[in-house]
C-alpha cells in the first residue's frame, strides 16, 4: 500500500448541489471519492449517482481514443483513428461545408454534462472564431430564466431555509435530486419548528419525509397557487402594503385570482376542497415562509404561468421581508462563463443566427432552413435521448449529409450517430472551475490523475482543432486554467480559489420595494387526458443524472428495470398487473417498460423515472411532443400515452 495522495475537486454534474469532494490517488489511480466534510452544503456525503465516481473514469466501455465511423450512422460501426487524423478531417470538412454554405451551416451544440467553465465554454471560442451559427434557450429551466428576464427574483441563498417556519416543497423531490439541501429544511425543523409539506403528483422519497404531501394533479399547480392567493386576500391575510409596493400589476391579480374559488381548486387540482384554505392560512401566518420550487412543474406550456402564480403569493404573504422566506428557483455565486465563451471572436460584420437548443430536432429536418445545418459539434448532452421530439432529432442525426462531432466519454445514442468521436476527459483528470444553480459557492477541480488513453480536456480539443483550422487568435491558444479564470466574479483570485477549493460569494437577498412586478398573465386549469389515455411524467431517477449512469454497472443494477408506475385503478380497467411488460405509446411512437401498480401516483397519470437509453427500449422522450412555453421551456411533462399490453414476446431487460 503506498502512500495516499487527497486532491481537492469537484462533481460536474447538472445538479443544484455541485458537491466538493476529495479524491484519494494511490500510485497513480484513483481508489475513492469521498465528499468534502468541510464544505456547508457537501457536508462530506455525496449522492447515490457519483460515490463511486472513478468507476466511471475506469469504465472498461470508455472511449479513450478518437473514432471514425466506418457504418451507416447508428450502426455502432468505428474504428480508431489518431488525433491528428481526427483533427484534419474535422477541419476539413468545416472548411468545406462554411465554403460552400456560409459558416453559419456550423452548429455547436452543448448543454450541462459537464458545468465546468472549460468543458462546457471553452470549444465556443471555436465557433464564434469561425461565424457560426449560435445556440440559445435550454431545456431545463427556461420558464424560470424567462420569468427573471420580467424581473421575477430567482431566489434567496439556499443556508437561509434554516430560518423558515414553513417551507413549501412545489414539484421537486428534493431527496433525489438534490439531497443536500435537505440540511437546511432538517434545520428549519430543528430551529424552528418548521412545517414541511411536498406538493408533488407522486409520493416520492421526499413526500414520505415531509409533514404532509398534497397529491395535486400534474399541470395544475398554478391554479391551486391562485386559490391560495384568493382565501389570503379574501380573508384579509395579505401583507397588502408590501404586495401594493412589490406589483404593478396588484388589482388585476386580484381580479385574477377572485373566480378561484376553493371548491373550483379542488376539482382542477383533484384535492379536497377544505385543502385550499387550510394552505393559504397556514403560509400566510408563517414569518416567514419559503417556496421552494422544482424544475418539473415548469416544463409544460404553463411554465412561466405557474412560477408567476408561486411568485404572487410570496408577494401576497410579504415573505421577501424576512430571511429565509420567498421563492427559491435558483442560486447561483455570480460565476461570469458566459465571458469565457469569447463571443467577441465572432468576425467583425458578421451577425450570426441564433438557434434554438431544445428545437434541435426541427432545426436538423427543416427543409426551409437556410442554410440548412450541414455540420455538428455536441458535447456534454446526449440529444438524441434527452432532447423533446426526441425521434425528430434521431432522425436529424441519422442525416448521411450531416458532418457530427461528439465529444464524449461512451458511445451514447448520440455518439452512435456521430462521423468522429472524440474522448473526453473526465472530472479526475482536467482542470476545471464551477459554479452552481443550487448555491452560492465557486469550487475549483484540481486533477487528481493524468487523462487515460488519448482522453483530452475541452480546451485541449478546442486549441487543436484552432490549429488545424488555421485560426490563430491568441484566445484559442489560451490554457485551460486561463480560460476558468476569465469567469471568475471579482475579486476573486484562481490562485485563491486553488488554495481555498472553494469559495462562497455572498450576495443581498433581492429587495421587491417598488419592484413593479407584473403577475397578472392567466391562470389555465390542466387539460383532461383524451379518453383511454394517461399523463405521463419523467421524473429524475434516483441512481441517474439525467441520461449520464443510465449505462454503468452499479447504478443500473441499484436504479433497476425500467418501470412505468400506475394506479391501482388504471391498471385493472387496462387488465394489467404487477410485473407485466406494457406498450406505452402515442402517435409519435412506442416504448417498453415493466409495470409497477402502486398508489404512489394519482388515477390518471403514469411515471416512468428515469432517462433511459435506447438499448433499454424505454427512452420517454420519443412520445414527446415538440412544443414549448411562451419563454421557450420544452414542455416535456405535457405527455399523454396510452397504455397496454405487448403484442409481441415479454419485455426483457438486462
Amino acid at each position: 500500500m503506498g502512500e495516499v495522495r487527497q486532491v481537492k475537486g469537484c462533481c460536474p454534474l447538472d445538479c443544484q448541489d455541485t458537491c466538493a469532494w476529495v479524491a484519494e490517488v494511490e500510485e497513480g489511480r484513483v481508489v475513492a471519492v469521498r465528499g468534502a466534510r468541510d464544505h456547508p452544503f457537501t457536508r462530506g456525503v455525496l449522492c447515490a449517482k457519483v460515490n463511486d465516481y472513478q468507476a466511471r473514469t475506469y469504465a472498461p466501455d470508455r472511449l479513450l481514443h478518437p473514432l471514425r465511423r466506418v457504418g451507416p450512422k447508428g450502426s455502432d460501426r468505428f474504428e480508431r483513428i489518431s488525433w491528428e487524423a481526427a483533427a484534419a478531417l474535422i477541419a476539413e470538412r468545416f472548411r468545406a461545408i462554411a465554403d460552400r454554405h456560409g459558416p453559419q451551416a456550423l452548429l455547436p451544440h452543448r448543454y450541462l454534462g459537464s458545468m465546468g467553465v472549460v468543458q462546457r465554454r471553452a470549444p465556443m471560442r471555436l465557433f464564434h472564431a469561425l461565424g457560426a451559427s449560435r445556440l440559445q434557450g435550454g431545456i431545463c429551466s427556461v420558464a424560470a430564466i424567462a420569468t427573471a428576464a420580467e424581473g421575477l427574483p430567482l431566489g434567496f441563498d439556499p443556508e437561509d431555509m434554516a430560518e423558515s417556519r414553513l417551507i413549501l416543497l412545489w414539484g421537486l423531490n428534493l431527496l433525489t435530486t438534490c439531497h443536500h439541501h435537505w440540511h437546511f429544511v432538517q434545520e428549519a425543523r430543528r430551529r424552528h419548528g418548521a412545517r414541511i409539506l411536498c406538493l408533488d403528483p407522486i409520493r416520492t422519497r421526499t413526500a414520505r419525509q415531509c409533514d404532509e404531501h398534497i397529491a395535486l394533479r400534474p399541470g395544475s399547480d398554478a391554479v391551486l397557487a391562485a386559490g391560495m392567493a384568493r382565501v389570503m386576500l379574501e380573508e384579509r391575510l395579505a401583507d397588502l402594503g408590501f404586495a401594493r409596493g412589490a406589483c404593478a400589476d396588484f388589482d388585476a391579480l386580484a381580479a385574477q385570482v377572485a373566480p378561484w374559488t376553493p371548491e373550483r381548486v379542488a376539482k382542477a387540482c383533484g384535492i379536497p376542497a377544505e385543502t385550499v384554505p387550510r394552505l393559504a392560512r397556514d403560509f400566510a401566518a408563517a414569518r416567514p415562509a419559503a417556496i421552494r420550487v422544482g424544475v418539473g412543474p415548469q416544463q409544460t406550456v404553463h411554465g412561466e404561468e405557474f412560477l408567476r402564480a408561486v411568485h404572487a403569493l410570496a408577494v401576497l404573504g410579504g415573505h421577501w421581508r424576512h430571511r429565509g422566506g420567498g421563492v427559491l428557483t435558483i442560486a447561483t455565486p455570480g460565476l461570469d462563463d458566459l465571458r469565457a465563451e469569447r463571443a467577441d471572436l465572432i468576425p467583425p460584420g458578421a451577425a450570426p443566427r441564433a438557434l434554438d437548443m431544445a428545437r434541435l430536432g426541427a432545426t436538423l429536418t427543416d427543409p426551409a432552413l437556410d442554410p440548412p445545418v450541414m455540420g455538428l459539434m455536441v458535447w456534454g448532452t446526449n440529444p438524441a435521448v434527452v432532447q423533446p421530439d426526441a425521434g425528430r432529432v434521431r432522425r436529424g442525426l441519422a442525416r448521411e449529409d450531416l458532418f457530427t462531432v461528439v465529444i464524449e466519454h461512451f458511445l451514447t445514442d448520440t455518439a452512435r450517430h456521430a462521423d468522429v468521436v472524440l474522448p473526453s476527459t473526465t472530472q479526475l483528470e482536467h482542470f476545471d472551475v464551477l459554479g452552481a444553480w443550487g448555491h452560492q459557492y465557486v469550487t475549483v477541480n484540481l486533477p487528481a490523475i493524468a487523462p487515460l488513453g488519448e482522453a483530452k480536456s475541452h480546451g485541449e480539443i478546442m486549441r487543436l482543432l484552432a490549429r488545424s483550422l488555421g485560426l490563430d487568435h491568441p484566445a484559442l491558444r489560451e490554457d485551460d486554467e486561463t480560460i476558468a479564470a476569465s469567469a471568475l466574479p471579482p475579486g476573486l483570485t484562481l490562485a485563491a480559489l486553488k488554495e481555498a477549493g472553494w469559495v462562497k460569494m455572498e450576495k443581498p437577498p433581492p429587495r421587491l420595494d417598488g419592484a413593479g412586478l407584473r403577475l397578472a398573465r392567466g391562470v389555465t386549469p390542466p387539460p383532461a387526458p383524451p379518453e383511454g389515455m394517461l399523463r405521463l411524467l419523467t421524473p429524475k431517477a434516483h441512481f441517474f443524472l439525467n441520461s449520464s449512469f443510465a449505462n454503468q454497472p452499479r447504478q443500473r443494477r441499484a436504479q433497476g428495470a425500467p418501470r412505468l408506475e400506475m394506479a391501482p385503478a388504471d391498471a385493472a380497467a387496462r387488465g394489467l398487473g404487477e410485473g407485466q411488460a406494457v406498450r406505452i405509446g402515442n402517435a409519435r411512437g412506442t416504448i417498453l417498460a415493466t409495470l409497477h401498480v402502486t398508489d404512489a401516483v394519482p388515477p390518471g397519470v403514469a411515471a416512468l423515472p428515469g432517462k433511459w437509453w435506447e438499448a433499454d427500449g424505454a427512452v420517454a422522450n420519443l412520445l414527446t411532443p415538440s412544443a414549448w412555453s411562451p419563454g421557450g421551456q420544452p414542455a416535456y411533462n405535457d405527455v399523454f400515452v396510452a397504455v397496454e399490453a405487448p403484442a409481441a414476446a415479454a419485455y426483457s431487460w438486462r
